[in-house]
């Protein structure tokens, strides 16, 4: 009988290296679950998102799309619009995510990227939580590196965020992402002994 998949949750603030550690995973060969794109294929064109959201903010639909910047206009005029997106979007995130699973039941380990992982209650879904970080410098020039986002952004963002420390403590694994290549050593180094605990 095979064995059911090593659930893997995977997140990080803004800037800490997230994304390119989820790339890592993939490079293994483990299917990797995007909560961002997820997100993205719910507001594309024939998306689960489109229609409700249609009906409950009608200018946030264009194109057959929903635009992000018409949501963010309409929760800043009205901020309870806020849990009514989310009561509709948070859903269909989960549905998807149930969906990605199911879909690869014969593989090893599945990698869930997600952001808002402890926000949302994510973590409880998982077997493993792995938080990237790290240091506050490096954060800040990466972000502000990529020339989408100023200063008082990414500090807004920041505000927001749970803090890297309260995500550093609640998980079970922290990678470092200060080099690539010791990221990269860290996260065979996971894969290692989580197979080890699992066999």
């Amino acid at each position: 009988m095979s064995r059911a998949p090593i659930l893997i949750g995977l997140t990080g603030s803004i800037g800490m290296g997230k994304s390119t550690t989820a790339a890592m995973f993939r490079d293994l060969g483990f299917p990797v679950w995007d909560a961002d794109a997820a997100v993205g294929r719910l507001y594309a064109k024939g998306g689960k998102a489109v229609a409700p959201l249609k009906e409950l903010i009608p200018s946030a639909i264009q194109d057959g799309t929903v635009s992000k910047a018409a949501l963010k206009e309409a929760i800043a005029t009205s901020p309870n619009l806020l849990l009514e997106i989310e009561s509709i979007v948070h859903p269909l995130v989960k549905q998807d995510r149930r969906d990605f699973a199911a879909a690869h039941q014969d593989a090893e380990f599945i990698v869930f990227d997600v952001p808002l992982l402890f926000e949302t209650g994510a973590h409880k879904k998982v077997d493993h939580v792995v938080t990237v970080s790290t240091f506050a410098e490096n954060q800040r020039a990466r972000v502000l590196a990529r020339g989408t986002m100023d200063e008082p952004t990414f500090n807004m963002i920041i505000r927001k965020q749970t803090p890297d420390a309260e995500k550093r403590s609640k998980a079970d694994t922290v990678i470092n992402t200060e080099t690539l290549d010791s990221a990269r050593d860290q996260v065979a180094a996971l894969i290692e002994k989580l197979r080890a605990a699992h066999a």
